[in-house]
């Protein structure tokens, strides 16, 4: 660890984990989703929004912060895009919720709960690491273990792409059913951004 002469933010780990914590929070909702009707999903879609403008106001917060302090833990440009690509993740999971409602889909196809599942394990991963930045020890694992859950969304989705293509849905249900498991892999996709994010930090203050 490079020795430091001065002090540094420290508010921001606590945002940082706060923006993770929420991210979790919005994971659940998803795996909630799976089993729920039509009303609840409805209502289940009312609290993901929440969560969702809850994450904005934690990002806003990182952003504020970061303007407003001469001195942070690391660099400027590694807070901020590890801020964006947390708010990311968030965005991503209330827009899949957002489409289930929205085109009225009864039924999801097989592989989308394994894609949540992957974003449910990733969250907490996530979770876990974020009170590590103050110390930057004990990060690899887990930058390696999103790269590979990231690895298992891809092939998830490809597959899911093969089904909804095999001729069994029609046009109108294949477009709907598509965007939805897209924008899943897009949460899979920033999970490994922040992974990444974290890592150039890590090797930035090793």
């Amino acid at each position: 660890m490079r020795f430091r002469l001065t002090p540094r933010e420290t508010s921001f780990y606590d945002m940082f984990a706060a923006s993770a914590d929420n991210i979790v929070t919005g994971s659940k909702l998803l795996m909630e989703l799976l089993g729920a009707d039509s009303s609840g999903r409805a209502e289940i879609a009312e609290r993901m929004r929440a969560a969702e403008h809850a994450g904005d106001d934690a990002t806003h917060a990182i952003f504020h912060q970061l303007n407003s302090s001469f001195i942070t833990p690391f660099d400027r440009e590694d807070i901020y895009n590890l801020a964006s690509s947390l708010d990311d993740i968030m965005d991503f999971m209330e827009e899949a919720v957002d489409l289930v409602v929205l085109y009225q889909v009864e039924d999801l196809p097989k592989g989308v709960e394994q894609q949540i599942e992957v974003l449910a394990r990733a969250a907490e991963l996530t979770a876990e690491a974020m009170p590590s930045l103050r110390t930057m020890n004990n990060l690899t694992e887990y930058w390696i273990e999103v790269n590979r859950l990231e690895n298992q969304a891809d092939q998830i989705h490809r597959k899911l792409l093969a089904t909804l293509f095999n001729g069994k849905y029609d046009a109108i249900e294949v477009l709907k059913l598509k965007q939805i498991v897209d924008v899943l892999e897009e949460a899979a996709d920033a999970f490994e951004h922040v992974a990444n994010t974290v890592e150039t930090i890590a090797v930035k203050e090793s």
